[in-house]
């Protein structure tokens, strides 16, 4: 078997940036070899100009809303945005396969390796069983009422079987969608279900969320009427959601917090106080390009790094981001946190996501016997991508 000898301007080996006298080594079908130096790797060397890295993980999407692009009107707040996602979602089912396959093609022409995907239904499945990219799906469950729990979590359960009957049963889970779709005894049974398994929940994507479980007030109340659902039973916890629910997901392994646009201080610190109480372990997942579509808001990524947190990235779904591209996420983070050396983003798009996945063994650094992918990142400049800089994937 062949080799295949990469060189450019940086290698990102998946948490550091080597100088550019090194040498990556694969086989011909992309499994890591080695890194060497220059005089050490003989000729057939293949030169490029950029930043050579391991695929990226995208830590949550939503293909089956790729039928959604431009639908959803920009700016509108998260309560308007839902409305509309839930009173358009109806498409035929021939167009929502094409915009799934679509999606799929493009993100593994954008370098993406893994996903995260968020699963209500089967429609993704189809693709995923010929896609080139890994995928592990979140069977997304909602059910806000309490006593139709049971029945609720068999409907989800009932997909999450299809996905273990076609092959995904070990990279298959179920997960509360956010704390405002979830009922106390919902949470209670997800929890159980859950256990030792990776899960992902949306949180504190818009202050109405926080409202809600302080005060029982705010927009999502507008939501519910909309819905025609009953919150009579629902009692304001009087703190943030994430210190009121997390209590109630103490089983999984691996949660992955998702948008966390609204976070404080003190719920970071609690987050840690259950990781260090549960032993669980905590992803905060940051899709900025969606954040920015539906709240005009970016999450706090510096009190983030400040307090230690293990981030990933993600680019969300159609409905509420123009592409689904990794490098695009790391582009906006970077122009509104400039301080953010591209080493500790690259982190983030691939070692750390590929941790949060579960896929560390073969995916996120180029170690040898993995095969993670190799993509180039072109027009940097010193070590900073740019606005015009591409993804060009080699393998």
């Amino acid at each position: 078997m062949g080799y295949r000898k990469f060189k450019a301007d940086f290698i990102f080996d998946g948490s550091t940036l080597q100088s550019s006298n090194n040498i990556l080594i694969t086989d011909e079908e992309g499994v890591i070899k080695t890194i060497v130096d220059e005089q050490d790797a003989g000729s057939d060397i293949e030169v490029f100009n950029g930043i050579l890295s391991p695929g990226f993980i995208n830590c949550h999407c939503h293909l089956e809303l790729s039928c959604m692009k431009n639908v959803a009107e920009e700016g509108t707040g998260l309560v308007d945005f839902l409305i509309t996602v839930i009173s358009k979602r109806g498409k035929a089912q021939e167009e929502i396969q094409e915009a799934i396959d679509a999606a799929d093609k493009e993100m593994y022409e954008n370098g993406i390796v893994a996903v995260g995907d968020i699963c209500n239904t089967t429609d993704s499945l189809p693709a995923k069983l010929h896609s080139k990219i890994e995928y592990h799906n979140f069977i997304e469950v909602l059910g806000f009422t309490e006593e139709r729990a049971s029945i609720v979590l068999q409907k989800y359960l009932d997909v999450y079987q299809d996905f273990c009957k076609a092959g995904f049963v070990n990279n298959t889970s179920i997960a509360p969608h956010a704390p405002y779709t979830i009922s106390g005894k919902l949470f209670a049974l997800i929890n159980e279900f859950s256990n030792g398994r990776i899960i992902s929940i949306h949180n504190q994507e818009s202050l109405a969320e926080d409202e809600l479980y302080q005060t029982k007030t705010g927009a999502f109340l507008k939501l519910y009427h909309h819905l025609n659902i009953n919150t009579d039973f629902f009692q304001p916890y009087h703190k943030s959601s994430i210190r009121s629910y997390l209590p109630l997901l103490d089983k999984p392994k691996t949660i992955l917090l998702i948008h966390n646009t609204f976070t404080t201080p003190v719920d970071i610190d609690f987050v840690a106080s259950q990781s260090q109480v549960s032993k669980q372990e905590f992803f905060w997942c940051l899709c900025p390009n969606a954040n920015v579509y539906i709240e005009n808001k970016l999450p706090p990524v510096d009190l983030f790094m400040q307090k230690g947190c293990s981030l990933v990235l993600g680019t969300d779904s159609y409905s509420s981001n123009h592409n689904l591209n990794i490098l695009n996420e790391i582009k906006t983070l970077q122009t509104h946190f400039p301080s953010i050396s591209t080493e500790i983003l690259l982190g983030w798009a691939t070692l750390n996501g590929a941790k949060a996945l579960g896929k560390q063994k073969n995916l996120g650094s180029f170690e040898k016997g993995k095969k993670p992918g190799v993509v180039l990142i072109d027009a940097v400049e010193d070590t900073k991508i740019t606005a015009v800089s591409q993804m060009v994937r080699l393998l």
